[in-house]
């Protein structure tokens, strides 16, 4: 097998998060939510459009667990931007940042990154591109 990128990534949310989750994705980070299907109750989840070959599937289910450090860590996003854009850009939306790395390795190499947690407990790396 040749694997190129992870086509998308599961998460369970709140059954009542959907409206959370569009605006953290949607509204502070800048994501596209494509929620047409879901709203029209023609699939259960609803998608956070990272990138033109990955995105992200919200699950609205009374099933939801808040992570724990034994469940779950972060799922890492590569931006365009630097990590102090990416600070800034948090600070302007509202949203609190748990930590910063000056190059944390992942799959691209070592880069800037900014972590913060989603309103369900997941936390996202927003990792500058290498």
């Amino acid at each position: 097998m040749n694997a190129r990128h992870i086509d998308h990534v599961n998460l369970r949310i709140p059954e009542d998060g959907a409206a959370d989750a569009r605006e953290f994705y949607g509204e502070k980070l800048g994501f596209g939510i494509e929620d047409a299907l879901y709203a029209a109750d023609e699939k259960p989840f609803f998608d956070v459009r990272l990138s033109a070959t990955a995105v992200i599937h919200l699950w609205p289910t009374d099933e939801f667990e808040r992570p724990t450090a034994t469940n779950y860590d972060h799922v890492a996003v590569v931006v365009e931007e630097s990590a102090e854009a990416i600070e800034s850009e948090l600070e302007a939306a509202g949203v609190e940042v748990e930590k910063t790395l000056d190059s944390p390795l992942g799959a691209t190499g070592e880069a800037g990154a900014v972590y913060v947690r989603d309103p369900f407990g997941y936390r996202v790396e927003l990792k500058a591109r290498v």
